[in-house]
């Protein structure tokens, strides 16, 4: 996830700076998304891990 993330963030900064910023927003507006859900994920393993869930009881 985190993966797409930063490359969608590079296809937005060499979009930004080849002038196309229409599609340079919208791949930042992408990595931005799934940056977040990334960072979701990951808070909710955390306090599972926390917690003693297990998840392959």
């Amino acid at each position: 996830m985190l993966k797409l993330a930063l490359l969608f963030l590079v296809i937005s900064l060499v979009a930004g700076l080849l002038g196309f910023t229409g599609i340079s927003s919208a791949a930042a507006g992408v990595a931005r998304i799934l940056f977040f859900i990334a960072i979701l994920i990951f808070v909710v393993f955390l306090v599972m891990a926390l917690l003693g869930v297990s998840l392959f009881t």
